[in-house]
């Protein structure tokens, strides 16, 4: 069977919410819009410093860091500009925190911003860094860290000269470079096995919770792209007036689970010819799209929305095709929500029917069967 014929079967069974339970969602002033007021009181943020999983007490770092390591990679500090080590360095490899040894750039991720520190468009994907706001020195900036042991790298701006118009702003005391000509050769080969997709198809309460449990697929953060504010809210977003579409950003194994296949998901599991709606959904950021990063992931959306167009939807396919350009992570009580709110009865009315219909179709590629 191609796999036309067999996303045909797949879309004809996709996951559409019945009509008694939209109108049972629209008469609940609890699920009013994704359930705003019931995920804010169900939020169960933790400080930052809980989630470290590389923790040390303070006299350890300070046996471990050299003096200067350790005013900015435990106390905050910022070495002075154009001093680093690793400001003008070239060579191939891979960027690791100073501290515990966690990979988060490579070279192909460096550029010069001639701001007097190494700067970087983005970070291996995989949830590397850590990102909290920063309202220190009468400013308001975007302090990133290591995600590993919680050190202090520097600062993420929205300046950057690259498609993704990101500058990582990172101390050079915060890094460790291993050249790949030694012993990084197998990192790097590692990173470029792991891809990274960002998908809108609706709340993103469902998209997360589905491709959660996608075998091949390393993590999944729930947030918003494609709008032109910067760090938005979800009360920015839900305005509809930024233009972010609420979106899943996948990092995947592409060895273990291909494009292709993440993007059969994606369209067997919401309804890709409604304009700006999903069920009871409606708004802007709410619509079908698909950011790619590379030529190759927008051929094979291409590819797909083309032959869907085709073969299944006689052209009414609304779903948008748009490059990458950020991804800004929605707060943190929209994370793993389904996970953390299975008795919520948005939860149990609309994403749980999701999921269980997802299950049955993609059982073979589901976490659990590994």
């Amino acid at each position: 069977m191609s796999i036309y014929k067999l996303l045909n079967k797949l879309i004809v069974k996709r996951i559409i919410l019945k009509n008694q339970v939209v109108a049972v969602v629209l008469l609940a002033s609890t699920l009013a819009s994704c359930g705003q007021n019931n995920a804010q009181q169900q939020s169960k943020a933790e400080e930052v410093k809980n989630i470290f999983s590389f923790a040390k007490t303070d006299s350890e770092w300070k046996k471990q860091l050299s003096p200067e390591q350790y005013y900015v990679l435990r106390q905050k500090g910022t070495e002075r500009p154009f001093t680093g080590k690793l400001l003008l360095n070239k060579e191939k490899g891979v960027y690791k925190c100073a501290a515990c040894g966690n990979e988060l750039f490579t070279d192909d991720m460096k550029f010069n911003s001639e701001c007097g520190w190494p700067s970087f468009d983005k970070e291996i994907a995989g949830g590397k860094i850590i990102k909290k706001d920063d309202n220190s020195l009468g400013m308001h900036r975007t302090e990133i860290m290591c995600a590993k042991c919680g050190g202090h790298l520097g600062h993420l701006f929205d300046d950057g000269p690259t498609a993704t118009g990101q500058r990582y702003c990172v101390n050079s005391l915060s890094l460790e470079f291993a050249p790949v000509n030694k012993a990084a050769g197998t990192a790097a080969e590692k990173v470029s096995n792991i891809d990274t997709v960002t998908l809108g198809g609706g709340c993103f309460w469902c998209t997360e919770a589905v491709y959660e449990e996608l075998k091949g697929v390393i993590s999944v953060e729930s947030g918003y792209s494609g709008g032109k504010v910067s760090n938005p809210s979800y009360h920015d977003v839900s305005s509809g007036e930024t233009g972010h579409a609420e979106v899943a950003q996948i990092v995947y194994d592409n060895t273990k689970v291909s494009l292709e296949e993440i993007l059969k998901v994606f369209f067997a599991t919401h309804n890709p010819t409604t304009l700006n709606r999903q069920g009871a959904d409606a708004g802007t950021q709410y619509r079908s799209v698909i950011f790619y990063r590379t030529p190759e992931q927008k051929k094979a959306a291409d590819d797909i929305v083309s032959a869907l167009n085709k073969e299944v939807y006689d052209g009414k396919i609304v779903t948008v095709v748009e490059p990458f350009v950020a991804f800004y992570k929605a707060e943190d009580y929209h994370q793993d929500y389904y996970a953390n709110n299975k008795n919520q009865a948005y939860c149990q009315m609309v994403i749980q029917p999701k999921l269980e219909k997802f299950e049955k179709v993609f059982k073979d590629k589901l976490k659990k069967h590994q």
